[in-house]
């Protein structure tokens, strides 16, 4: 064992307190991204005086890692006094807060390195456990409880300014969805200065066009009622390319820790490009999916499992990239400038209700195949409206993708802090 390094049995006490007054409320469930999330579990019948309860600074994690994937359910309880955990689960806390600091700790089982060695350690023959004796023979850097403190403060400042990233993000996109809202579903556009010449009466210049008396003629298909001069269309008439990807041969074993994007479906949501767990390929393996280039304004689509329909653009700061087999490439035709109107639309309500009620037709999963996408029929306004909407949705699609970017410099210096943590012990040596 390295010097500075202890065994965190000698700091940790297991704790086994049962909700013995059946309360209901706070029923948490812990995710590999470690962090508590409301159970989902079926209640019904269930005897919550089974429930074990987790007060606040405590931990939960579960020891089954089989099912898991690469990362172990492992969270400290922060927002809540109290919470109820199933009883399969381990609850534990920390002996003495001024030798080992919750948050410093918290931050050593958030490296993947602490992942790996808990799949590594985890046994069994039908299922892996990751069990207390294993928890309690982990090893870590424990140097004086003020350094372990000053460690926790610079990485806060670095979450903290992540977080905000995330709120003024959200603030986009609320911004994005209510003018795409009084748009393009209430149909309160401003009224062109052409529209209002050719209606005879130039003063509805810019007011909005339905409460203003707009002309509303008969739609076609999923859409009842239009402006005029609007109309419907297929994806694949406003689209020159639609296609899914592939994983290169080897699939995550072929991965790389720089080189060419591989975007896959965990990192698009709607309205946001997540970077973790952003894969890379070499450019070897990239040459063989050049067809399969995404370039820059391409909207992106999940077509598989339980994330089928999330869309984004792709951020032009990873480009030039690759999509794999789970994620489409929706490409709008090279003369028009719609790429976040379709992300706006497609991102809806009413679009998303649609394309989740044709990826349910699948036989064993969710999916959306190129025809279905091609057949989704999108309501097509008249260009200068579209002109319009660009022009105030730019503005908020670059805002937001540069924020990405901080962000994504932020991921990574928080990374470097986590794995800085295992060289206290020879930093500290070289102050001395």
């Amino acid at each position: 064992m390295r010097s500075n390094y202890k065994k965190l049995g000698a700091y940790i006490q297991e704790v086994d307190v049962k909700n013995t007054s059946g309360r209901e409320d706070n029923l948490l469930g812990v995710s590999t991204q470690k962090v508590f999330i409301e159970s989902i579990a079926n209640t019904v019948g269930t005897d919550f005086t089974k429930y074990k309860v987790v007060k606040r600074k405590q931990f939960t994690y579960v020891s089954d890692t089989s099912r898991r994937g690469d990362k172990i359910g492992l969270a400290m309880l922060e927002h809540l006094d109290e919470g109820r955990v199933s009883q399969v689960y381990t609850v534990f806390e920390i002996i003495d807060h001024n030798k080992l600091d919750s948050e410093y700790l918290m931050m050593w089982f958030r490296r993947p390195e602490f992942d790996r060695y808990a799949r590594f350690m985890s046994h069994g023959s039908v299922r892996e456990i990751f069990g207390w004796d294993e928890m309690c023979g982990v090893e870590l850097p424990i140097p004086s409880i003020e350094k372990q403190r000053e460690i926790v403060r610079e990485y806060n400042v670095v979450v903290n300014r992540i977080k905000l990233i995330e709120q003024l993000n959200q603030k986009l996109e609320e911004a994005a969805q209510t003018i795409y809202k009084r748009w393009f579903v209430d149909f309160e556009f401003p009224i062109s200065a052409d529209y209002a010449a050719s209606s005879g009466k130039p003063e509805l210049e810019g007011k909005p066009y339905k409460s203003s008396g707009g002309e509303m003629v008969n739609g076609d298909g999923v859409f009842s009622s239009l402006p005029r001069t609007w109309k419907a269309s297929s994806l694949k008439k406003i689209t020159c390319k639609i296609g899914s990807g592939a994983t290169p041969k080897g699939g995550k074993t072929s991965y790389q820790d720089a080189g060419i994007a591989l975007i896959r479906s965990l990192n698009i949501w709607d309205y946001n490009f997540i970077y973790d767990d952003l894969a890379f390929i070499n450019t070897t393996q990239a040459k063989k999916l050049s067809n399969i280039e995404v370039l820059k304004d391409d909207v992106l689509i999940n077509i598989t499992g339980v994330s089928v329909a999330r869309c984004y653009k792709a951020p032009k700061n990873i480009l030039p990239a690759r999509v794999n087999q789970h994620v489409a490439i929706v490409r709008p035709n090279l003369d028009a400038n719609i790429s976040n109107y379709l992300v706006c639309a497609l991102c809806s309500t009413d679009y998303k209700s649609r394309l989740l009620g044709v990826s349910e037709g699948g036989s064993t999963r969710q999916a959306l195949t190129k025809a279905d996408l091609e057949k989704c029929e999108i309501l097509m306004p008249g260009k200068e409206v579209l002109r319009s909407f660009e022009r105030l949705a730019s503005p908020i699609f670059s805002k937001k993708d540069r924020l990405s970017e901080e962000g994504l410099a932020l991921l990574k210096t928080k990374l470097l802090i986590l794995s800085r943590m295992a060289t206290i012990d020879q930093a500290m040596k070289d102050a001395a």
